[in-house]
């Protein structure tokens, strides 16, 4: 981060520094999205009835509906316990995202840190909304 520290200071003297900097955060970013990807999150509706597993690309893996739940519920009720159950999905995904991208930039979840303008957008895509 120094040499990127030093750019923004203006001395552009060292550019070189700057793009190997640059390439090695590109690489780390990358890895640790390869590895979010692979992990599995898993969310459920409130009754437990329906279960969902996503990527950590946000890909739906499995579905999962409990049988004995299946009595109480309606072709309605159901989706919506569908739909509820990979919004919970997503949101474990999110939150696991969050959780890296602190850990790229070194930022403690207590530590103060500007709202995101487009955080309200981004849950409510998650949640299907």
């Amino acid at each position: 981060m120094r040499h990127a520290d030093a750019f923004s200071a203006g001395r552009q003297d060292d550019v070189a520094g700057l793009l190997r900097e640059t390439e090695g955060w590109t690489g780390t970013v990358t890895g640790a999205l390869g590895e979010l990807e692979a992990e599995r999150l898993a969310g459920a509706d409130p009754s437990g009835t329906v279960r969902a597993e996503v990527s950590g690309a946000g890909r739906l893996r499995t579905l999962s509906i409990d049988p004995r739940g299946l009595r109480a519920l309606d072709h309605v009720q159901l989706a919506q316990a569908v739909r509820e159950a990979i919004v919970a999905a997503h949101l474990a995904m999110d939150e696991r995202l969050t959780e890296v991208v602190q850990t790229l930039t070194g930022r403690h979840p207590d530590t103060a840190v500007p709202a995101d303008p487009l955080a309200g957008h981004i849950r409510d895509v998650l949640r299907g909304e």
